[in-house]
Formats: C-alpha cells, sequence, structure tokens
C-alpha cells in the first residue's frame, strides 16, 4: 500500500532516502530552505517545497500531521533538528525519524520525542528507506545487489505453526536461517520447530522474495 513521506533537510542523507521511496513508488514530499536544493529535488520527489521546519506554521501550512511518517535529516544545525522534531510531534505526527550528529544529540531527540533516531554513519539513507518500506523487518544485511539476510517479525497468522507447516522455501523461495526468541537464538532450525508470538525469524533470500514475504499479512 502507498504511504506519504515527508523528508525534511534534502542534504545528501535526505537525498538517499527521499530517492529509495521515491523509487518504490511511495509519495515523498521534499522540505528544505535551501531553493537550489528543492530544485534539484524535484526529479526524484512526487512534491518539493521551500519551507523552515522550525517554523509552526510552515509545518502546518504543508499538513504535515497528514504523512505516515516524517524523515528530519537537517545537516548540521543541532538546534534546527531538535527543533524541528518537537514541533513535528506537538502538531501530531505519529512517526518521526531523526537524523542525529552524535550520542547527545540523539539523546536530545529522543527526549523531544523522536520515535527512532539513526546516524548517518551507521545508518545510510538507503537502509533506513528500506525499513520505513517494511516495518516488520528488524534488521537487514544487504549481501549484493539482489540476495538479503533480513530480521522479519512473522505476522500473527503464522503463530503456533512449525517449519515444516508455513513451507517458506516453497511458497517464497527463502531460507530460514535462524529463530530469535526471547534474547535465545535457534541456528540453522529443523523443520518442526514451532514459531511463538514475537519470535523473529532471520531469513535469506533473492530480494524480491523477501518482499512478497514481508508484505503478508
Amino acid at each position: 500500500m502507498k504511504k506519504q513521506f515527508a523528508v525534511i533537510g534534502i542534504g545528501r542523507f535526505g537525498f538517499s532516502i527521499a530517492k529509495k521511496l521515491f523509487e518504490a513508488g511511495q509519495e515523498v514530499l521534499a522540505v528544505d530552505v535551501d531553493e537550489e536544493l528543492i530544485e534539484e529535488s524535484k526529479t526524484f520527489v512526487t512534491h518539493a517545497v521551500i519551507a523552515d521546519s522550525t517554523e509552526e506554521e510552515s509545518l502546518k501550512s504543508i499538513g504535515i500531521r497528514n504523512f505516515d511518517s516524517v524523515i528530519v535529516a537537517i545537516g548540521n544545525d543541532i538546534q534546527s533538528s531538535i527543533l524541528t522534531v518537537l514541533l513535528l510531534k506537538e502538531l501530531g505526527v505519529k512517526h518521526v525519524i531523526a537524523k542525529a550528529l552524535n550520542k547527545l544529540h540523539g539523546k536530545v531527540l529522543t527526549k523531544v520525542g523522536a520515535d527512532l533516531v539513526v546516524f548517518p554513519e551507521r545508518d545510510m539513507g538507503e537502509r533506513v528507506a528500506h525499513l520505513l518500506l517494511a516495518p516488520n523487518v528488524l534488521n537487514f544485511i544487504e549481501l549484493s545487489q539482489d540476495y538479503s539476510v533480513e530480521e522479519i517479525k512473522i505476522p500473527d497468522s503464522m503463530t503456533n505453526k512449525t517449519l515444516r507447516d508455513l513451507d517458506l522455501r516453497a511458497k517464497f523461495n527463502i531460507s530460514v536461517i535462524a529463530i530469535r526468541s526471547d534474547n535465545k537464538v535457534i541456528i540453522s532450525p529443523s523443520p518442526d520447530e514451532v514459531i511463538d508470538m514475537g519470535d523473529v525469524l532471520i531469513v535469506l533470500g533473492n530480494n524480491k522474495d523477501l518482499a512478497k514475504f514481508v508484505n503478508l499479512k
């Protein structure tokens, strides 16, 4: 299902997130105070506006509270970053992801309401976009352009069933290489291993096959 994302701050990090989300068929709004960056971004987003995210009226005017997720990717202006997150939460934005420049900045962003704090050196834009597109994917490792290992929170419909019952290799062409349950990890689980509520599957497969599985309700 198509979602609406707003990316505030179109530097290198914000650019990579916005582009990845747009290429995945999502609606993406780019927001920045820099007119030149907004002009450049128009080719890889749905909409692009010049706005100051530290001004409440500017955020209201673009209907920011209607977006499913807002990514605050502001560059080196820590004060603007913190104020933007604070305003977004006060305006009722349900899901805010914010870029932090260091651990202290990250702590403050969490305190003012950020739902997820990412560090560009550790969490590249494409990685964040991937997690946004598949919220039940808790983590992933890209092995190549086509293959990945993903940690996937299973849907309720799969609980209390064995791996044999699920038969994921036949149905989705993916392999379960481990199960994480209550801080315990079962490596190379047997086909008779039962999946409990809250378990996380660590699976390997082609990205297209993985996408079909993670979008399963």
